[in-house]
């Protein structure tokens, strides 16, 4: 871990990072919900079981824990149970060798060809399952970039030209994935289509906020019940239908006439033989971490396990609360958040949604006065924020000195979207490398009496 210059609270609010990081463990929560009893694999967790005696087992596995997934369920299914070489697809920084399995680095947050290349590969497998099989498939968050696969008369070019339009919007993960499944083979019940001549299920890491299994990694195992004229009103509400590419208005727009089958929805005979189990999610991370403020000496406070919105609006929101909170403050308090924010772009810096609610939190802490010594940690479970090498950062009371001392205005760097070098130059970034697993973000803010 790299970080800013250490300071016990700073330490503290790692550490309770960290135990949210492991309580996501993706390892972990398949062989929780993986066992094999005799010549049966069963599937689930208490009393929410499933079991069989397949004639053969088809195993793919993508998403950013992709690999840590596979890994724990091919030390617990024996190669002779598999049809073939099991199947992984990740992010380049999270690609690691497994025995037999044939892995692939793909491209996140924008896909890519060699996502595309991988896409067809897991295709081709799926073309080949029959009756009497099983497909397991491990889904974790970021499986919506890493597995494009668009549908005929849409390129790989198009669609990621649609992507970047929507996340430089504002757009929420749910519209953006509602957008997504309409332009893929996969997504939004895909994966069920493809695979309905066998049975189908899917272990799940959950990455947003609400666990909505049709929005982790768009869905591709679940109905999807939104519509190509949704889809269209999105990218006409967020003012980017104009920019978007012809091919890509011409399907929606053909789909909406009815010219293209929907998404399977609710009760289509697809997901006859398609079961599902929720084995990590952000929530279960949120209270891990309130659990480790608590071992490490502090009162523990929830503040949401849904975080969500403009990031510079919540970091408002969230330090209006602790100024409230703090002029009563007795003892340290940690407050606990998890979920995900979404940033605006109206500048041409460089940043992610948790290096910019840090700064936007520094400049408010300064703007209401807080008025107590305090951190205050955001970072991605998954240990990269957009478009960088940080997870995050980690900001306290002397954060917006250090960053004018580099002769850098906060204020103006967050207008421009441009957090990493306001946070590097006071030495605030929190790099972790890839953490081999995806349930959002967490949010730590350490509260103490002044002395």
């Amino acid at each position: 871990m790299i970080l800013a210059a250490e300071s016990v609270e700073r330490a503290t609010a790692l550490a309770i990072f960290k135990a949210g990081v492991t309580a996501a463990d993706p390892e972990t929560c398949v062989g929780n919900y993986l066992h094999k009893a005799g010549n049966n694999l069963v599937i689930g967790c208490g009393g929410d079981l499933r079991s069989g005696n397949w004639r053969r087992i088809h195993l793919l596995s993508f998403g950013k824990a992709a690999c840590a997934m596979v890994k724990a369920a091919i030390r617990i299914i024996p190669d002779t149970w598999l049809a073939a070489p099991g199947i992984a697809i990740t992010n380049y920084e999270n690609v690691v060798a497994v025995d037999n399995i044939q892995v692939f680095g793909t491209g996140h947050p924008l896909p890519d060809q060699a996502g595309l290349q991988a896409a067809e590969t897991l295709i081709n497998r799926l073309n080949t399952v029959q009756a009497d099989d099983l497909v397991l498939a491990l889904i974790s968050g970021g499986g919506s970039a890493l597995l494009p696969c668009p549908v005929v008369g849409v390129s790989l070019a198009d669609k990621i030209a649609t992507t970047q339009l929507l996340l430089a919007s504002g757009a929420t993960i749910h519209q953006i994935n509602c957008v997504r499944k309409h332009l893929s083979r996969l997504k939004g019940g895909g994966l069920a289509r493809l695979t309905a001549a066998a049975d189908l299920h899917a272990l799940i890491l959950s990455d947003v906020l609400d666990d909505d299994l049709s929005v982790i990694a768009s869905g591709p195992s679940v109905p999807d019940d939104s519509t190509f004229g949704e889809a269209f009103d999105i990218l006409q509400s967020y003012r980017v239908w104009p920019q978007i590419p012809d091919a890509v208005k011409n399907h929606l727009q053909a789909g909406r006439q009815g010219l293209y089958a929907e998404t399977p929805k609710s009760g289509d005979p697809v997901f006859e033989n398609v079961g599902h189990h929720l084995i990590g999610s952000n929530a279960l991370s949120v209270d891990a971490a309130v659990a480790a403020a608590k071992s490490s000496g502090y009162a523990a406070e929830l503040f949401s396990k849904q975080l969500s919105g403009e990031a510079r609006l919540v970091a408002e929101q969230l330090c209006r609360h602790a100024v409230t909170i703090s002029r009563d403050l007795q003892q340290p308090l940690a407050i606990i958040a998890g979920g995900e924010t979404t940033v605006t772009l109206r500048g041409t810096g460089k940043g992610g949604r948790n290096q910019e609610l840090a700064l936007a939190f520094a400049i408010a802490a300064e703007t209401h006065d807080l008025n107590c010594r305090w951190t205050f940690l955001s970072a991605g479970s998954d240990g990269r924020d957009g478009p960088t090498d940080a997870a995050g950062a980690i900001v306290d009371n002397d954060s917006l000195n250090r960053i004018r001392a580099a002769a850098i205005d906060p204020a103006a760097m967050l207008n421009d979207n441009n957090a990493y070098p306001a946070l590097d130059a006071a030495n605030d970034l929190l790099k972790c490398g890839a953490t081999g697993t995806n349930v959002a973000d967490l949010q730590i803010l350490l509260l103490h009496p002044n002395a």
